[in-house]
């Protein structure tokens, strides 16, 4: 999970004087190359954050942070690849681990199949939902908002300003986001009659914010998909245009762009693709079963369902659409890398079901700059020739930024803070 942020600082006469702590480095775990699913983990100790200078207070702070740690988006790679290991088992060609690793695909599509179910504020359970970590993930971040900033936050001084939440309205944005506030309201009660819109201050799964009341903004925080059905009728401003023209044209270059087809071809070719491959299936697979990935019989599809049952025996069934083949050895274990890299956000969900048995450390490595390397072409800098198409879809929400800082500067000031919840295809572009 990434976040980015403004804290605006403001000259004043009465303010205490303060004495900067002392700054240390971040300490960061070796790391277990699970790419943009790495859990959010804070990388310094609170008193150890540079002070505000002598003399300035903060007056304003704004953020955009993408969602909590998260399942599976869909039942794809992990149907898939239960399909290939059925067929193993049916061929007596599993080794003992290979062995283990149906029970932990069936476990890890039973903890996606009930992700959030009866969880008070996730809307509605499944894959694709938070986690119990993403959960955490974004109290811990408010918790620490309201320690870092604690006069910021105090109601006998916000007169007439409010706290602005928004998000992209996809479920697990909004849930982030209403996680987020009601960690605010339940460390900081009075604070919730400034929260803006209501509709973040429950966790009820009836308090939807939407485009009416301002909790939603797609040109701000899901630029990457915008589409007629949804958007035209809110493309209200030439900004708006221009993002929506944008969005048009940053689609067409992922689905249809030669250069961006030749530079993700040549990720594929990669020589040490097969060698990678191999050595996460061997371990697994005999050989004579590896050698036949991809012939007649032999390649694997998200087709058919996996049904689980809830602690109080309610039933829920998944059903896979067919369209994520396995159709060679390095399908095999890039889907199997998949699994690995979601692991770790899920956690409590999966209890003491471990992926790391069933990819080296080498593996993980390739397959997270290999995904790096895609990420790279097709939503960050990419290459001379996409001229900035990755980048130009950011502009509204890069304006926004900047403009909720004139207002301070320019004593127009409506908010005390701005908060966004979005998704790694928003937060790699701005950073871009």
């Amino acid at each position: 999970m990434a976040a980015s942020g403004i804290l605006v600082l403001s000259a004043c006469n009465d303010h205490d004087d303060n004495v900067s702590t002392s700054e240390h480095s971040a300490t960061v775990e070796n790391s277990a190359y699970v790419q943009t699913k790495t859990p959010y983990k804070p990388q310094q100790d609170l008193n150890s954050y540079q002070s505000a200078p002598t003399g300035f207070q903060p007056v304003f702070t704004e953020l955009v942070a993408r969602h909590g740690s998260r399942g599976l988006s869909s039942i794809k790679y992990d149907l898939a690849l239960y399909n290939l290991w059925k067929q193993a088992k049916a061929d007596h060609a599993l080794t003992p681990l290979g062995e283990q690793l149906g029970a932990d695909i069936e476990a890890m599509m039973k903890a996606n199949i009930l992700l959030g179910y009866g969880v008070t504020g996730i809307r509605q359970s499944g894959y694709g939902n938070e986690s119990q970590l993403g959960i955490e993930e974004h109290r811990g971040i408010a918790d620490r908002l309201l320690q870092r900033l604690p006069s910021l936050f105090n109601t006998s001084v916000l007169g007439q300003m409010d706290i602005a939440v928004q998000s992209s309205g996809v479920d697990r944005a909004v849930d982030s986001a209403k996680f987020f506030t009601n960690e605010l309201i339940t460390k900081r009660p009075d604070l919730k009659e400034k929260i803006r819109p209501i509709s973040y201050t429950s966790l009820d799964s009836n308090s939807n914010p939407s485009i009416d009341d301002q909790g939603v903004d797609r040109f701000l925080l899901y630029f990457h998909s915008l589409n007629k059905a949804t958007d035209l009728s809110q493309m209200n401003s030439p900004l708006r245009q221009n993002i929506y023209d944008a969005s048009l044209k940053y689609q067409d270059f992922e689905e249809n762009d030669v250069n961006l087809k030749q530079k993700l071809q040549e990720l594929l070719n990669n020589n040490n693709a097969q060698q990678i491959a191999l050595k996460v299936l061997t371990p697994l697979f005999k050989n004579e079963f590896i050698q036949k990935l991809g012939s007649q019989g032999y390649t694997f599809s998200n087709t058919g369902s996996f049904t689980a049952t809830a602690l109080d025996g309610t039933q829920f069934t998944e059903k896979g659409k067919g369209k994520n083949t396995i159709a060679s050895t390095v399908d095999a274990a890039a889907y199997l890398y998949e699994l690995y890299s979601i692991a770790p956000g899920m956690k409590k969900e999966l209890g003491n079901t471990d992926f790391t048995k069933y990819m080296p450390i080498d593996a993980a490595k390739f397959y997270a700059e290999y995904n790096d390397a895609q990420d790279f072409y097709q939503k960050g800098p990419s290459f001379t020739e996409s001229n900035q198409v990755t980048s130009n879809i950011a502009q509204g929400l890069k304006q926004d930024f900047f403009a909720q800082v004139d207002q301070v500067i320019n004593k127009q000031q409506q908010h005390k803070a701005v908060l966004r919840f979005a998704h790694a295809e928003i937060i790699i572009p701005l950073a871009t």
